[in-house]
């Protein structure tokens, strides 16, 4: 495992901290520092819209889709400048690290030509259509369905948590496509377009009062044939490399907004004096060693490259991370005391910390339950028998 740069790389790397600070201190400075998925969404379009006019967008991908052919590397870097350079996050990050990376690796030809310029440009918004209400963290037990209606693909039923869905133009659905199967059997992975008939979406607010995922209803809802990943019946498949791309280089950015977190917290606890307490002061360093535990987990799960799976590595990643930033959250709370608890906005808008310590509430949950995490841990990772099933 290299945890070092060469010289050239980080050459890489002041090109992009000029080209991303420039943009944040310039023409988009008005979206600089935001933490929150739904503020400024238009003003956020036009950001992705300027990434993709400079190549900036989808660094890792050949450059014939519109990326940099970057090497793993440089796309760690980019990664960490972009998270360091105070850049809002992506609202297209579905699209240009899960659908995008999917489409490179299981696409057609004629299906990377037709959706990847657009997802590079910033031209389409993607989102996911995994979870149901009856299916959260146990993707397996999806009951979408679709069924083949000559040259359609026609879909009815549920989807939730389905984030930015209201600003989004596509949608991933992983739908039941095979009359009585269950588990994994019988899935099949569409691409649909939401802006059609038959597909309804609706707000879902949240603790933090932001509203950036919803419910999405199928009711006959349709794509063309030829909109499926894979084949009929490889849903579960395609799902699974996915997933082992949300695991992949974006990790690194993700971890240096965690940096920037716990940064604020350490200027916070030195500002009001909670620095002092030696409690606070040992809880701070077991966050900075689980960050950089983190960061080396994440460097080793770089490393697998067969993207029909999810590695050992993978699976222990989410629960790592989403229980370490959980107690960032308390921690956070901690260290402002009875001020972290008021907001001066008379529209339920909270500072960078506080928003922390309610958001992170939902990071245990979304994504696979911590619990689900540990399950799929212990039959995939350490191959224990499998925990009996509801559906057999």
């Amino acid at each position: 495992m290299k945890l070092g740069f060469s010289p050239e790389e980080e050459s890489f790397r002041k090109e992009c901290a000029e080209w991303l600070n420039g943009q944040m201190n310039g023409e988009f400075k008005d979206i600089k520092g935001i933490t929150t998925l739904t503020a400024k969404a238009e003003r956020r379009k036009e950001w992705e819209q300027q990434l993709g006019a400079h190549n900036w967008s989808c660094v890792g991908w050949p450059e014939k889709w519109g990326g940099r052919g970057a090497t793993l590397a440089e796309q760690v870097i980019f990664a960490e400048e972009y998270a360091r350079s105070g850049a809002p996050g992506r609202v297209n990050h579905i699209g240009i690290e899960l659908a995008g990376p999917t489409l490179l690796a299981f696409g057609t030809e004629e299906q990377k030509q037709r959706f990847l310029p657009d997802i590079a440009a910033g031209r389409t918004i993607f989102c996911q259509g995994f979870s149901e209400p009856n299916a959260g963290s146990d993707l397996a037990s999806v009951r979408t369905k679709g069924r083949l209606d000559k040259d359609e693909w026609v879909v009815s039923g549920q989807k939730i948590w389905t984030s930015l869905a209201h600003i989004s133009d596509l949608i991933f659905v992983v739908t039941r496509t095979e009359e009585g199967s269950t588990g994994p059997k019988g899935l099949t992975f569409l691409m649909m377009e939401l802006d059609q008939p038959g597909i309804e979406v609706r707000g879902i607010e949240q603790i933090n009062g932001d509203a950036e995922f919803n419910e999405t209803f199928f009711d006959e809802a349709r794509c063309p044939a030829d909109s499926m990943i894979g084949g009929v019946g490889e849903g579960w498949k395609i799902a699974m490399g996915l997933l082992s791309f949300e695991r992949g280089v974006s990790t690194l950015g993700q971890q240096m907004a965690f940096r920037n977190e716990l940064d604020e917290i350490i200027a916070a606890a030195r500002a009001n004096g909670s620095a002092n307490d030696p409690l606070i002061r040992q809880r701070i360093a077991k966050a900075e060693i689980g960050l950089r535990l983190m960061r080396y987990g994440a460097l080793r799960m770089l490393s697998n490259t067969d993207h029909s799976k999810v590695d050992g590595a993978a699976l222990t990643y989410k629960i790592q991370w989403a229980s370490w930033r959980r107690s960032l959250g308390e921690l956070a709370m901690d260290v402002l005391g009875q001020f972290g608890e008021v907001t001066e906005s008379p529209n339920y808008e909270w500072d960078t910390l506080p928003n922390l310590f309610l958001y992170s509430r939902a990071d245990t949950i979304y994504g696979g339950t911590n619990q689900i995490q540990r399950n799929l841990i212990a039959e995939r990772g350490l191959g224990m028998p499998r925990e009996p099933r509801g559906d057999k």
